[in-house]
């Protein structure tokens, strides 16, 4: 028998969070006490705000059905690593719709977790590797969790960060917010050190370190995290003009390329009439990027500028 009244409801919404109605009689066995017990448990299940529903009968029974609001789940070992482990794959890559709900999560869940399950979702998380499409950066799951939990805890983040053009440095922020873009996670923070809002590439960032220190937010100038964010990289883009010959028609290419990019022109000088075309313009995007896009138009093409874009396109034929 369970004489200890918290430790007994925590077993009794253990079994009603498994979606099947229980008799009352199967759970007085299951946890050793009478079925007034059981009915006065439930009833302080209730009052903590846990929708139990109630069936009449011989051997009336109990489930657990939705309600207005979200009350504390109880997970035992195995659903606790079960989600972790689910979490920490979906936070290690920029997974759109549910990115900073899952690092939330994660944080929160990794906090209390005990140490023996914190080993077992650590090797079970070393020992697979998931196959993820797209070109967004792969980010170790604690540097997420460690971010989160300063954001949300209000706590000076310390730490490495490599550049765009590899200079190293250190720094010490008050982070505000975590915003991914698809691809990629970013930090708005305010650098101390600097004295002014910055955004960090998270896949740059290494040893995070929460100081312990608090502090009080700062108004952030745009007043959105995502919005200063665009604002950032729309300041920081470095565009370049390219030139790009296609052996095909320009109806061909211009309907397997975006609008933004330009519009081919006919060029004398193909296998027939109209079938070479030629494409200027400018892009912001990374030259890795554009060299796929080109070569997803499936046809023969080659690349007169920028050298740039000519040596990525060259090294994706292996040429």
């Amino acid at each position: 028998m369970t004489t200890d009244t918290p430790a007994r409801l925590l077993t009794l919404l253990s079994l009603l969070q498994t979606p099947r109605e229980w008799p009352g009689g199967e759970l007085a066995a299951r946890l050793g006490v009478s079925r007034r017990t059981v009915r006065r448990d439930v009833d302080r299940l209730r009052e903590l705000g846990y929708p139990v529903q109630a069936t009449k009968g011989a051997d009336g029974g109990y489930r657990l059905v939705a309600g207005k609001a979200m009350p504390p789940l109880v997970l035992d070992d195995e659903e606790a690593v079960a989600i972790a482990v689910g979490l920490r794959a979906g936070a290690g890559h920029a997974v759109e719709g549910v990115e900073e709900a899952s690092v939330r999560a994660l944080a929160k869940l990794e906090q209390v977790l005990p140490a023996r399950l914190r080993h077992r979702v650590t090797t079970l998380q070393a020992a697979t590797t998931p196959l993820i499409s797209g070109d967004g950066a792969s980010i170790a799951p604690e540097t997420l969790t460690v971010m989160a939990s300063s954001v949300a805890g209000q706590e000076r983040l310390r730490f490495a960060y490599r550049a765009g053009d590899g200079t190293e440095s250190r720094r010490l922020t008050e982070p505000y917010r975590l915003v991914s873009t698809g691809r990629r996670w970013y930090l708005v923070a305010y650098d101390l050190d600097r004295e002014d809002w910055r955004t960090f590439r998270v896949d740059r960032v290494s040893e995070p370190f929460a100081t312990g220190a608090r502090f009080a937010p700062r108004e952030l100038p745009t007043g959105s995290a995502a919005e200063y964010l665009r604002q950032s990289m729309w300041r920081r883009q470095e565009t370049y003009a390219f030139s790009v010959t296609f052996e095909a028609p320009a109806e061909f290419v211009a309907a397997r390329l975006p609008g933004w990019l330009g519009v081919p022109e006919a060029v004398e000088g193909g296998g027939g009439s109209g079938a070479r075309c030629r494409l200027r313009g400018t892009a912001g995007d990374s030259v890795e990027w554009m060299a796929v896009r080109l070569a997803m138009v499936d046809c023969e093409f080659v690349v007169e500028s920028p050298e740039e874009l000519v040596r990525c396109v060259r090294e994706l034929g292996g040429g």
